[in-house]
């Protein structure tokens, strides 16, 4: 067969129907099947910086409790009391001294979750504390950033989280010469989108909209204005434009690229989806990180993090030119979302829209959802097991 015999690729392909995108039985069923059972990226390492630090952080349906236990590793349960269920930390943040007490009735467990009091424990015959721990959940650090899987048996993460990475970006070895796990948080921005996940994650993935609603972007990375996004191309990292100096607002320096950086990957942009709720921003002097959290349908809470070398957050310097770039991008990224969510529920979305050629790779996406989505589905979370 030559070229020319064989099929014509159609130039719109659809996107999913409507509904998917406000249904919350459809919703219910994402938390259930991707968010309960893949791997998500949680919290920083550094937010827990010492032992007895926790964060509550919402998986799916589930609390989970993170906390860094006396040995200085990284533990993580649902934050459930094993006694009648009550929240054991209502706090988003905070630090205990050696132990997690529940304060209905104050059953305490040590930061390895363990139970090692309760009230009138001792009269209580035939209960084992090591029968009543809290139910633990899988934890993995990578890229400074904790990640925890609730399944019973979690997918592979080299064959899910690291291939994702080494498949956009056309090499392994390619994430580790920007050393994230050793850069500095320099700035944290909390966005509470309006809008459903699959929303904002078409939407990274696709630079079709760039030309329109980017223009600092463009400026910076002017063939972003021909439709092309980074992420169209395995092992493409978008050029600075001529005259461009750094990834700022303005196309000013920057700061000196990070030690790992080589001339082929400097002065270049790149874009790295994780499915299903994290987005990788590498350029040469800092990296950008998201992290999303599906709360309904309809609403996301989106953290990002701006990531340097130590010695430039420890010196003070002024990162707001470097900051007010990309925050400018997701704040115009994330009204583009807004504005398309409630067309979601019109009779003219019903069976869903289209994907131009420049935004055909999206449907990769579409169809990894659908395959997780076939996964055969008990309707309650999947677990680790207690202790």
């Amino acid at each position: 067969m030559t070229a020319t015999d064989l099929p014509a690729t159609p130039s719109l392909i659809p996107t999913p129907p409507g509904r998917d995108y406000t249904d919350p039985g459809v919703f219910a069923r994402e938390q259930r099947l991707i968010f309960e059972r893949t791997w998500f990226c949680a919290v920083r390492g550094a937010d827990l910086a010492a032992p007895g630090d926790f964060r509550t952080v919402r998986v799916g349906r589930e609390s989970v409790l993170l906390t860094r236990n006396r040995s200085g590793a990284v533990r993580a349960f649902l934050n459930v009391c094993r006694h009648r269920g009550a929240r054991l930390c209502t706090e988003e943040a905070g630090s205990v001294k050696r132990s997690l007490r529940c304060p209905y009735h104050a059953w305490t467990y040590d930061l390895d979750g363990r139970l090692v009091a309760a009230p009138n424990l001792a009269d209580m015959a035939g209960v084992r504390r090591e029968d009543r721990g809290l139910i633990g959940v899988h934890v993995r650090e990578w890229l400074g950033y904790v990640w925890v899987c609730l399944a019973d048996e979690p997918p592979s993460f080299a064959d899910t989280v690291q291939a994702a990475v080494a498949e956009r970006l056309g090499d392994p070895a390619a994430i580790d010469r920007y050393g994230v796990a050793d850069l500095a948080l320099g700035r944290r921005i909390g966005y509470d989108v309006a809008a459903n996940w699959k929303l904002i994650v078409e939407n990274f993935m696709e630079c079709y909209h760039c030309g329109t609603i980017h223009p600092e972007l463009t400026e910076v990375l002017p063939e972003f204005a021909e439709g092309y996004a980074a992420q169209y191309y395995v092992g493409h990292g978008a050029q600075f434009g001529e005259g461009i100096d750094g990834f700022t607002v303005d196309g000013g320096a920057g700061f000196g690229r990070l030690d790992g950086i080589g001339d082929h990957q400097d002065r270049r942009y790149y874009a790295i989806t994780v499915p299903p709720q994290v987005f990788v921003n590498l350029v040469p002097d800092h990296v950008i990180v998201h992290r999303m959290f599906p709360l309904a349908p309809d609403r996301t809470r989106v953290e990002c993090d701006w990531l340097y070398s130590p010695e430039v957050v420890a010196s003070g310097a002024d990162l707001s030119r470097s900051v007010e770039l990309f925050d400018r991008v997701n704040r115009q990224d994330f009204d583009a979302c807004e504005r398309c969510q409630p067309a979601m529920e019109s009779r003219a979305y019903r069976d869903g829209g289209v994907l131009v050629p420049v935004e055909h790779h999206i449907g990769a996406f579409h169809a990894w959802v659908g395959r997780m989505l076939a996964e055969p589905d008990s309707g309650t979370a999947d677990t680790a097991g207690g202790r």
